[in-house]
């Protein structure tokens, strides 16, 4: 399993980690019954400290999408029902969308600046068919 970290973003280490490992459930690259790597071992892997990799298990363990079973491993969950997956990707949504609205007034802009650039960003997204800031274009 390959995670691809932003040392230089603004979002915390073991988000990434949180948010990479359920795009790879989302997308099926991981599946119900497979093995997550121990938290040494993805914590060398990365090259991070520890406890940023036992905060990420930690934490998709709360949400349900992991299970750790002490002497035996670190396994991943059935999915979601549909509503719930739905309510976890809404409430993900919120949250990076109110960080981003805190970090914009903490910088000074008003409403109406941060709506017109995120309006011309969302409509040059849905013309070039990728976000921006995604490095494959």
């Amino acid at each position: 399993m390959m995670l691809e970290l932003d040392f230089r973003s603004k979002v915390p280490i073991y988000v990434q980690v949180v948010e990479q490992i359920k795009h790879l459930v989302a997308a099926g690259v991981l599946k119900p019954g497979d093995q997550l790597p121990t938290v040494r071992q993805m914590a060398a892997d990365l090259r991070v400290n520890f406890n940023t990799i036992a905060r990420a298990y930690r934490l998709l363990d709360e949400a349900g999408v992991i299970s750790t079973q002490q002497g035996r491993g670190t396994y991943l969950l059935e999915p979601f029902p549909p509503a719930q997956a739905t309510g976890l990707r809404n409430a993900a949504l919120r949250g990076l969308a109110s960080s981003f609205l805190a970090d914009a007034a903490r910088l000074g802009f008003t409403p109406q600046e941060v709506l017109k650039a995120a309006q011309a960003m969302i409509e040059r997204w849905k013309e070039e068919g990728s976000p921006p800031g995604d490095e494959s274009n």
